[in-house]
């Protein structure tokens, strides 16, 4: 109660402070009435002293409005994907953390994330974290693209338009231009949403839920906002400052759609987790086998689809790349559900149907970064690999008996590392007609510095959520009352009726 207290009075006194004179919601007199005042937007002057937006193409607005619904709906298909994988007596308690987190990170987002992630860089301290020129979507437009104002016929995806620009017409310069400021924003909250909501699948069964609130707002604030910015906002991995030779075109880590930013902390976040609370009572001893595998099959199947818009979307334009990128998703998830299969097959004798249903997860995660880079050919081999290093990673993860109990590591992590890697490998500068994205096959230079680049980039962003995961649970759990962990009787009775008294199953 004093959270939300709190909360409603900072905004209700910011609401308060944005009068129609001041230009802090965008109302500023004598202008259209929707100017914000922020450079980094694209406005201009009509010659009567009236800033107006720039101009923006309807079609990539309709497209990204459509990705960015088809990535929030992959989070509640995270949700059944780890429901059905859970136990019975647990699964109401995965879902409700699943959909609390889509709750809790929807205003985080809007507060104060989207500006550590991808606030303007004023000072060098920006290199690390966004400044707070964005809290409360301060100065963020929905009308407006972000960018430079120029010339219509100049712009990037004026080459893609069928129909001709109008002379005098003015548009953003920049990327992503072609779409308002606000759409951007929110098609990025989708990613900081279902991020959290991954490195549940490690946690079940024994995190008390109050803890996970606090935990996820924590690590939402100091683990994700702060890579999203140095990978996608300017900051140290896609800003320049992992440059190692400037004589060659390779400045920054390649991570078109996530693998390193929601995969990677995702996953060594969730062993991290896993390793803090320690083994569920009974691993190794008692079944724990998944409760529901249509309810698996239901979830993976919902993020096939959803992932078209997180990978397809994230070109946040439609042209050639957001085709190439909707291809290599569909061939990569197919093999590599195809290689876990035919792994499991011949592993065990029996082909899996919840290995298929994971190896395609572990499809969809490597080819993440690598989608706007490489071709159908290279997502097949990044779709064996992932099917190959994520498999081989589950199996050492249960020799080692480490309980991360859905596989967050073994898939999300090594899936999302293994993708970041084989980025810098495979980048193809044939996909893009820039030449961007020259990847280790090449043999050249550039290539070999960008396989190091992405290399860095990676285990960067491994040690410094994994390091930082610990850190915040640990600090949780000494000051937590009883700890973070739910006592050994409400892990017995299970978390659907000791933590919310409610029950997925009710036989009466």
């Amino acid at each position: 109660m004093a959270a939300v207290a709190i909360t409603a009075a900072g905004a209700m006194s910011q609401a308060f402070a944005q009068n129609v004179n001041d230009g802090m919601d965008g109302y500023v007199a004598g202008t259209s009435g929707i100017y914000t005042g922020n450079p980094n937007e694209c406005w201009y002057d009509d010659g009567e002293g009236n800033m107006l937006p720039c101009k923006i193409d309807t079609g990539d607005t309709a497209w990204i409005l459509t990705a960015t619904s088809l990535v929030l709906f992959m989070s509640p298909g995270v949700g059944f994907f780890y429901g059905g994988l859970a136990r019975s007596k647990n699964v109401v308690n995965v879902l409700g953390m699943t959909i609390i987190v889509m709750g809790l990170i929807s205003v985080q987002w809007v507060l104060w994330g989207y500006s550590l992630a991808f606030g303007p860089i004023d000072s060098d301290a920006n290199m690390f974290m966004g400044s707070l020129q964005y809290a409360g979507f301060n100065e963020v437009s929905h009308y407006a693209p972000l960018g430079e104002a120029g010339p219509c016929a100049d712009t990037w995806s004026a080459a893609y338009q069928m129909n001709a620009m109008v002379e005098g017409d003015v548009c953003s310069q920049g990327w992503p231009g072609t779409v308002p400021h606000q759409l951007f924003a929110m098609f990025q909250a989708t990613f900081a949403i279902i991020t959290p909501i991954l490195i549940i699948g490690g946690l079940i069964d024994r995190i008390k839920f109050s803890a996970l609130i606090i935990f996820i707002l924590l690590w939402a604030t100091f683990v994700y906002d702060p890579v999203a910015h140095w990978v996608w906002g300017g900051g140290y991995i896609g800003g320049g400052a992992l440059d190692l030779n400037p004589d060659l075109s390779p400045s920054f880590a390649l991570d078109f759609a996530g693998g390193t930013v929601v995969h990677i902390t995702s996953g060594f976040s969730a062993l991290a987790g896993a390793l803090i609370l320690g083994r569920r009572l009974g691993y190794g001893k008692v079944p724990m086998e998944p409760h529901n595998i249509p309810m698996v099959v239901l979830g993976a199947g919902i993020l096939w689809f959803g992932w078209f818009g997180f990978n397809a979307g994230s070109e946040v334009m439609v042209d050639g790349i957001t085709v190439s990128a909707w291809t290599v998703t569909n061939t990569a998830t197919g093999m590599a559900a195809l290689t876990w299969v035919l792994m499991s097959w011949a592993h065990t004798g029996k082909p899996s149907i919840v290995g298929a249903a994971s190896g395609a997860v572990a499809g969809l995660v490597a080819i993440t970064p690598a989608s706007g880079w490489v071709g159908p050919m290279a997502s097949i081999i990044i779709g064996i690999a992932a099917g190959t290093v994520c498999y081989a990673a589950v199996t050492f993860k249960n020799a080692r008996k480490w309980d991360d109990a859905l596989d967050v590591w073994g898939v999300h992590g090594m899936g999302g590392l293994t993708g970041a890697i084989l980025t810098g490998t495979l980048a193809s500068p044939h996909i893009w007609d820039t030449g961007d994205g020259i990847g280790a096959w090449t043999g050249t230079a550039e290539g070999m510095e960008q396989q190091a680049i992405s290399i860095i980039g990676a285990a960067i962003s491994v040690g410094y959520a994994f390091g930082v995961t610990i850190v915040i649970l640990k600090i949780m759990d000494a000051v937590w009352p009883g700890g973070i962990r739910v006592t050994p009787k409400e892990e017995e009775i299970g978390l659907d009726l000791a933590q919310h008294g409610e029950r997925a199953y009710v036989n009466e």
